[in-house]
């Protein structure tokens, strides 16, 4: 109705305009009855919406307690602070912003019949409940549409019987500018008029009118600059604006009138209407498929997260000054640990979410493992994915959007602060729930899902509605919460149940760890799935992965069995891991390798001086002094067999490898030295806490709420005699209590102002029975149930006229 009201504007300046030129012919008399007639209009107006606030107030009076209670229930924000009675209730219910909130949780239909109600305008003066059903459509029931306005009802968005249905002014607020899609009325313009003129249009104009009739009601073009006679009207804007069958809003706009939009949807006057919800093809692979699905996602993401904290304690990114990680960090990474750039910002977020890795701050500031990521790495594999998922499941950001870019055209990167959304975890349960509806094994699309959730509630989400569903269920997927479109076990445990019965549910599902592995005579090892955790970490040792996924293959090479002895290992224990962990029979080129290997390994020994050399063959000790690489480390033979350097032993260990030299690092007792590097580390920040939900008041809690609207109605309607005048904001003690005793002493009630000890106010009318002792004790007429009145609480009190 925006635009109808702004032409009434305009017509109001047209009418003062010519009122202002005839002002020196009539005098200032015209002009006075002018701003008089204004001013009754406006009081007229202002007396209808008290009218209808009235009478929404005696609707509520009406209905029986249950009904307010779950009022009360749906819109909590009318219960905060209490009301003092339905007068005060329905001023509530009228809020803009009360209404708006309730709109957010209609279904598609509801809220089309919401619209349809406001563009009968109902207001301002009540409309059946066939007109709606009309308006809504001739293949819509009227008990369908019934169902719908008992919905409304329920939430008081709309009040009265189905003869005389009203909503509040507040509702036309809330809904869009042009609801249905549908223009402001054009005055000239009949119904018949309407169809009549749609028949005669033109193809070129009929085209026009039908794409105004099909969205929104206005469109822009430069062809309404100025009006033109028919006759000289160039093209179907202009043609159109000639007949009056466009209305011109500025320069650059025209809207399609009401009338004629109608004429062209027939009988469909509102467009498409979905009275029902949307039935989604579900698919059917059994539990059991989803559950192993899942479970191998769990275990896919883990090894992922493993080689990220691996990959930034060795080389952590830096954080960027707009807050996140550079673009070329996240490639590099992305390569190193082989995903794209999607899912390392997914990992990356449930990460930093999950502590396991956080900003070290500092004037160089590094996205760092944390020192909790060790002992998450130490933790069973169910325990680790559940922190991962309960992380991602109260994450309040939108990984989703990384890689898109903002208003200014910025690059919207991991971890900065436009990704943050505080309601992206509630959305992010909305559409998990309605998974969890479904049968167990069964799951849906997600297109089926987000056509689903958006007709539920189609003000939900914005303009990412649709996007927040394809993205939920495909992070969801990466972690293993759900899996071929239907939740898993896990993740329905981790909904109702938190993470720690999930991973439980989730150990029930993973394969059994193995106890062996494969040997290959190509020198790579074949783990057939999930090795147990010892094993694991010798394999990772010995060996490098190649491949990984349900069956990991590593590569056993020179490099990575000198790690393995660099660690302490000795060929024997290298014999003895193969020999016992592997199903097949032991290569020769592996017994071969490790055997050489270790006989060169070792045969140098380096220790500190800041660091030594020695070795029992002096003539390999003259090599390594006449290498030219052996310079920088400032050698000095202090005996034939031993060599010392000032440098670090890390250093003089590298640059002897460098020079393809085999020495073994030696500690203070002989023993060899593990000198790999395990990371940069951090102390993480602590979660926040999770905002605590305000507890919802219980049917008791409603209950009695309702029984102080009552109570508040009979004091409001009782008439006041005699009252006791206040002193200071407050009455006398000694008025009050003579007030009340001849009260009790003549058994008539009086009307109390009653502070109770939440400091809520509220009315009651009370009959009294005895005053003494800093108590009023009397019966309560809402309840008639005898109670007691502390003196100090009452601030004003008045006797009830019979």
């Amino acid at each position: 109705m925006v635009g109808g009201l702004r032409d009434d504007q305009q017509a109001g300046r047209g009418s003062q305009t010519r009122h202002q030129d005839r002002r020196a012919d009539l005098g200032p008399v015209r002009c006075i009855s002018h701003q008089a007639a204004e001013e009754i209009v406006g009081a007229a107006q202002l007396l209808g919406i008290v009218e209808r606030m009235s009478s929404l107030a005696d609707w509520l009076r009406a209905r029986s307690d249950e009904q307010l209670v779950a009022l009360l229930r749906a819109r909590p924000d009318l219960a905060t602070p209490p009301p003092a009675d339905n007068s005060v209730l329905a001023t509530r219910v009228g809020v803009r912003s009360s209404v708006a909130r309730a709109c957010e949780d209609l279904d598609s239909f509801a809220q089309a019949t919401l619209e349809a109600l406001v563009l009968l305008d109902a207001d301002v003066a009540p409309v059946p409940l066939d007109a709606v059903a009309g308006l809504l459509g001739h293949d819509v029931t009227v008990e369908r549409v019934r169902r719908s306005v008992t919905q409304l009802r329920d939430l008081a968005l709309a009040w009265g019987e189905d003869a005389e249905l009203s909503v509040s002014t507040a509702a036309r607020e809330a809904l869009p500018t042009f609801p249905a899609g549908l223009g402001c009325p054009a005055e000239h313009l009949t119904e018949a008029a309407a169809k009549a003129a749609l028949a005669d249009l033109d193809e070129e104009e009929r085209r026009l009118v039908g794409k105004l009739a099909e969205g929104a009601p206005i469109g822009r073009t430069k062809d309404a600059a100025k009006q033109v006679p028919l006759e000289q009207a160039a093209n179907p804007v202009q043609r159109l604006l000639a007949k009056g069958l466009l209305l011109r809003r500025d320069a650059e706009t025209v809207e399609l009138p009401r009338q004629l939009a109608l004429a062209v949807r027939g009988d469909h006057p509102m467009g498409p209407v979905e009275p029902e919800e949307p039935i989604p093809d579900l698919t059917s692979t059994g539990q059991s498929n989803v559950d192993n699905t899942g479970g191998g996602a769990a275990l896919e993401l883990l090894r992922h997260v493993e080689e990220l904290l691996a990959a930034w304690g060795e080389e952590p990114p830096e954080v960027l000054r707009s807050g996140g990680i550079g673009v070329r960090d996240l490639r590099r990474t992305a390569k190193a640990i082989e995903i794209n750039e999607n899912q390392l910002g997914l990992l990356v977020e449930v990460a930093v979410a999950a502590n396991l890795l956080a900003n070290s701050e500092g004037s160089e500031p590094q996205w760092v493992p944390t020192i909790q990521s060790d002992t998450w790495l130490a933790s069973p594999p169910e325990q680790r994915w559940a922190t991962l998922a309960q992380a991602w499941l109260d994450l309040p950001r939108l990984p989703g959007l990384i890689g898109a870019r903002d208003e200014k055209d910025r690059l919207l990167n991991p971890l900065s602060e436009d990704l943050r959304r505080p309601l992206a975890p509630k959305d992010r349960r909305r559409i998990l729930d309605y998974l969890d509806e479904l049968p167990g094994g069964h799951g849906a699309r997600p297109d089926d899902v987000a056509a689903v959730l958006g007709w539920r509630a189609p003000r939900r989400g914005g303009r990412l509605r649709d996007d927040l569903v394809r993205w939920t269920l495909a992070e969801a997927t990466a972690l293993g919460v759900v899996a071929l479109h239907a939740l898993t076990t896990a993740g329905r445990v981790l909904l109702v149940d938190g993470a720690a019965e999930a991973a439980r549910q989730l150990a029930d599902a993973l394969p059994e760890p193995l106890d062996h592995v494969l040997v290959q005579a190509d020198l790579t090892v074949v783990a057939p799935g999930r090795l147990e955790p010892d094993l694991t970490i010798e394999m990772k040792l010995v060996a490098d992965v190649e491949s990984a996924g349900s069956a990991t293959v590593y590569r056993i090479s020179e490099g990575s069995i000198r790690r393995a002895l660099d660690a302490g290992h000795t060929a024997d224990d290298l014999h003895s891991l193969f020999r016992t962990r592997s199903r097949t029979p032991i290569p020769q080129s592996l017994t071969y390798l490790i055997d050489d290997v270790a006989r060169r390994h070792g045969r140098l020994r380096a220790g500190t001086a800041a660091a030594f050399l020695r070795c029992d063959d002096p003539l390999l000790l003259a090599e390594i002094l006449a290498k030219p690489e052996s310079e920088e480390l400032e050698l000095r033979r202090i005996a034939p067999t031993v060599l010392i350097s000032p440098l670090p032993l890390a250093d003089v260990v590298a640059v002897l490898r460098v020079a393809g030299f085999a020495p073994v690092a030696e500690g203070p007792d002989g023993n060899v030295l593990d000198l790999r590097e395990s990371g940069r580390r951090v102390r993480g920040k602590s979660r926040p806490a999770q905002p605590v939900a305000i507890a919802a008041p219980s049917p008791e809690q409603l209950g009695e709420l309702v029984a102080q609207l009552r109570a508040g109605d009979r004091a409001g309607a009782a008439r006041r005699g005699s009252a006791v005048s206040p002193e200071r904001g407050r009455p006398s003690a000694e008025a009050t209590l003579q007030l009340l005793r001849d009260a009790a002493r003549q058994r008539r009630s009086v009307w109390l102002g009653f502070v109770d000890t939440h400091g809520v106010r509220s009315q009651r009318v009370v009959r009294p029975v005895s005053v003494g002792g800093g108590i009023l004790q009397g019966f309560d007429t809402s309840s008639e149930e005898l109670d007691n009145f502390p003196l100090h609480r009452i601030m004003s009190v008045a006797l009830v006229e019979d």
